[in-house]
């Protein structure tokens, strides 16, 4: 007979072994008996007749299941099969029964034996032995999960793409390299075993006991060898007073002011302690530094640094394998070869690349992806965003996950990249709102990607033409360096800003207060149409999406009822355009307690059909907006036809425009420029690029598209819609839109704002000096005890659940509690302010307190915000 080449099956269990089988199973009970109470022991001494056997070596499997309940946010153990032995290796996705019903989850590392002392549950099966959850990422996203108070399976599914059978099982291609990457650069190493742990405090209980109802979270405040400092907290690697030192990694003492805890955190296993990385020693992790190879990336690839006094010592820190930490300032300007940005985030990763390490490059939307994959040329790299199919970008994800790529370019998604031997972390505008995840736990790139660079021993490169309040508390803390370019420079490149509001223009056009476009305005665009295209900025998309009474301004709003519902017709169907029935109509088909079609036609052949009473209740009272110039006011609440409004104050039925919209305004301009090409970039649809032919483009802040050569001149209108929002962040985000849409221009080309000169938003743009600007803003910040400046987390959900929530978190001495007020709908939001070094310490106690509320089954639901972008 030829020898087994699978398990036998249950049935055949009846059948005689062979001698040398009967001896292999003596020899597992003798071993069985003799391990008594093991893992391994329980499973092989009641194996009975079908009874699956654990695995002789490492015969536990810890896993981490996909659950959002937050109180079951631990690792749990199981038995590994003999059968799934070979497929089980840390990192694969599995599947396991956890409380009763079957749930996916990854396998993070194999144990010999299990600190549960109960039973212990067998693996069902391995989806994919594809280990796709690396160490790296396993951490990182342990510690998303701690720092904005969520679960790590919530994490998971913003890290891990959706698996992709057919594009697994492709055949690998093989690494590749830059064309200049240095003899000797090592490929990546294969994964090691996952081996992250969450605070249990405890042993690990078997699924189904852990999901027994009213068991209570386990105890968040046990130390975890796995997380990483918190903000602030991350000490190598930091640029000094503009320029690198020797060796760039800093003494742990540098930043203490900024840690989040006061009790020392033992580093990771894989990390070195702060005080063994001196300032003139490598981490032992990476290799020593190769002075010669940085001085080799600073001539290589200086040209696009070449404006910054500190650039080329950024460069040779990233070849030699340090960890520079800068917050960096860009230089404007848009000439023949695009923004300069693309071009000196490439020249990094290439140095960083030539290092033997990977680098991975976080962009807010696809046109700025684009850009940067221009930019690296044939540098090999992938582009991972959410334009691509699930399939080719799940192949993109796994040649980073198998080391065949070293450069990961891409949106929100790709700072969980697998890259390995990660070197460089790069993410450009963090104060773009697109960074900012929508999904629990809502963590912010820019947070992530400084935990992930401090967990690898990293660089980290936070880049824009504005620079953020939160960026600057980096640079504050010592934590990162500024990275700015020359004066000099700054003014041969930046464009020639002009407020339509100052004195002399008011002097010369009385007009110019009240007119939404100046003739300050219509000058530049005039001049500007006669070099190339001129670009157009509008805060607000659409038509009109704000009316107001024409007589008395009185703000145009829905007056009317919600719509009544239509009568059924004579044979009893629903009118159409009503669904599959009419609620509260005997006889329509498709409503509960009616006769259905053959019954309802009887019935209303027979009696007279009558009109459904009107609907009751408060009015709208939404917003009436327009969509064309030829339309009828609606409402933007409810979508009724506004036809017959008419004004509650003065009885008027006129409306004039309160706010006008990009398409109004691309209407009036092509009216004003009857020869002239108009093209509108906007949510409906957001151009790339556009040619260097005179045209105006009329854009929205973020859809502006990128010129050939770059644009002759601008107009930035309606400036007090952006400073005038009620938000923390209006000015900030105001001058950051104004950055942005500037440095399309050509050097020293015309720009107009259409804001008061005396606003210090505008003044920053006039001085084209976003730092200072970020630094009052810093300063104001603090001292009124607003984020970063403070940690502050928000609960919003029904009001009960807010309150209870708020009972059950212990929260930290010191912890002030605004409200609860009313949000929309029946929610209220309470808002908690700590001092920044309790920040970690209110992040548990919040998930502490939604771990009680999941044990107990709480029906209502309240989401937990940390440091949330729309605060106010």
């Amino acid at each position: 007979m030829t020898e087994q080449t699978r398990a036998p099956h249950p049935q055949e269990a009846l059948l005689p072994a062979p001698p040398a089988a009967a001896r292999r199973s003596a020899e597992r009970a003798r071993g069985a008996s003799a391990r008594g109470r093991g893992a391994a022991g329980q499973a092989r001494a009641g194996a009975s007749k079908g009874a699956r056997e654990a695995a002789q070596n490492l015969p536990v499997a810890r896993v981490v299941v996909d659950t959002p309940l937050p109180h079951l946010d631990r690792p749990f153990d199981y038995l590994v099969p003999t059968t799934l032995d070979a497929e089980a290796v840390p990192g694969c996705r599995v599947r396991v029964r956890f409380a009763g019903q079957l749930a996916d989850g990854y396998l993070l590392e194999r144990l010999p034996a299990s600190e549960h002392e109960g039973r212990l549950s067998f693996l069902e099966r391995v989806i994919s032995p594809e280990p796709v959850l690396t160490p790296d990422i396993a951490r990182l996203a342990r510690a998303v999960a701690d720092r904005y108070a969520g679960t790590m399976s919530d994490v998971l599914r913003l890290a891990v793409p959706p698996r992709h059978a057919r594009v697994e099982g492709e055949a690998r291609t093989p690494a590749r390299r830059a064309d200049s990457s240095r003899d000797g650069d090592v490929p990546a190493a294969a994964p090691e075993p996952v081996r992250v742990t969450a605070d249990t405090g405890g042993p690990r209980a078997h699924p189904a006991e852990a999901a027994e109802p009213g068991q209570e979270a386990p105890p968040e405040d046990a130390p975890s060898h796995d997380a990483p400092p918190e903000d602030g907290a991350l000490q190598d690697g930091a640029l000094e007073d503009g320029a690198l030192e020797d060796g760039a990694l800093e003494d742990t003492a540098h930043a203490a002011t900024v840690r989040e805890e006061t009790t020392p955190r033992q580093p990771a296993p894989h990390q070195p302690a702060p005080h063994q990385t001196g300032p003139h020693q490598a981490a032992p992790h990476q290799a020593a530094p190769d002075e010669e190879a940085g001085r080799r990336a600073a001539r290589a690839y200086g040209d696009a640094w070449r404006a910054y006094p500190a650039g080329a010592s950024f460069l040779e820190a990233l070849a030699e394998g340090r960890a520079p930490r800068a917050v960096w300032t860009a230089l404007p300007g848009t000439d023949a070869d695009g923004p300069s940005w693309p071009r000196a985030i490439a020249a990094a990763a290439r140095a960083t690349l030539d290092g033997g390490r990977g680098v991975v490059v976080v962009v807010p939307d696809g046109k700025d992806v684009a850009l940067v994959t221009a930019a690296l040329g044939e540098t090999p790299h992938v582009a991972i965003t959410a334009d691509l199919g699930p399939a080719e970008r799940y192949r993109r994800w796994l040649k980073a996950l198998r080391g065949e790529i070293g450069i990961v370019v891409g949106n929100r998604p790709a700072a969980y990249a697998p890259v390995a031997r990660l070197g460089l972390a790069v993410v450009w505008d963090d104060g773009d709102d697109l960074h900012a995840e929508r999904h629990a736990p809502y963590p912010h790139a820019r947070e992530v990607l400084g935990l992930r660079a401090h967990q690898a021993g990293a660089g980290l490169l936070v880049g824009g033409y504005a620079r953020t309040a939160e960026a600057t508390a980096l640079v504050e803390t010592g934590w990162a360096a500024p990275l700015v370019p020359d004066r000099a420079a700054v003014r041969a490149r930046a464009p020639r800003v002009r407020p339509a509001g100052d004195d002399a223009e008011l002097a010369r056009d009385q007009a110019a207060r009240a007119a939404r476009l100046p003739s300050l305005a219509w000058r530049a665009l005039r001049e500007g149409l006669e070099h190339g295209p001129v670009l157009v900025q509008v805060p607000r998309r659409g038509y009109l999406p704000a009316l107001a009474c024409r007589h008395c301004r009185a703000p145009a709003r829905c007056s009317g009822l919600p719509p009544a519902r239509p009568a059924p017709d004579a044979l009893g169907n629903a009118a159409p355009g009503s669904g599959p029935g009419v609620p509260g109509v005997p006889g329509v088909p498709g409503v509960p307690g009616g006769t259905g079609q053959a019954g309802g036609r009887a019935r209303l052949l027979a009696e007279p059909v009558s009109a459904p009473s009107p609907a009751t209740g408060p009015v709208c009272s939404g917003p009436l907006a327009l969509r064309g110039g030829h339309a009828v006011p609606y409402c933007r609440w409810c979508g009724r036809i506004a036809g017959d409004w008419r004004c509650p104050s003065c009885g008027g039925t006129g409306v004039r425009a309160v706010i006008v919209g990009a398409r109004r305004t691309a209407e009036e301009l092509g009216r004003a420029f009857p020869s002239v090409a108009v093209r509108t970039s906007g949510r409906d649809g957001v151009l790339a690029t556009v040619s260097g032919a005179p045209a105006l483009v009329v854009a929205t802040p973020g859809a502006e598209p990128v010129p050939d050569g770059g644009y002759a001149a601008a107009v930035l209108l309606d400036g007090w819609a952006l400073l005038g929002r009620p938000d923390l962040r209006a000015s900030e985000e105001a001058l950051r839109r104004w950055t942005n849409a500037a440095a399309l221009l050509r050097p020293a080309g015309e720009l107009v704002v259409l804001a008061d000169a005396a606003v210090p938003a505008v003044q920053a743009l006039l001085r084209w000096d976003s730092v200072t600007f970020a630094e009052r803003e810093l300063d104001e910040r603090v001292e009124l005890g607003f984020p970063p400046a403070v940690r502050m987390a928000t609960l919003t959900g029904p009001a009960a659940a807010v309150r209870e929530t708020l009972a059950d978190a212990g929260l930290p001495p010191g912890a002030q509690v605004l409200g609860p007020v009313p949000v929309e709908g029946e929610l209220e939001r309470a808002m908690v302010r700590v001092p920044r070094h309790l920040g970690s310490a209110l992040a548990r106690a919040l998930k502490g307190a939604s771990g009680v509320r999941s044990a107990r089954k709480a029906p209502d639901v309240v989401r937990v915000n940390i440091d949330p972008l729309d605060l106010i």
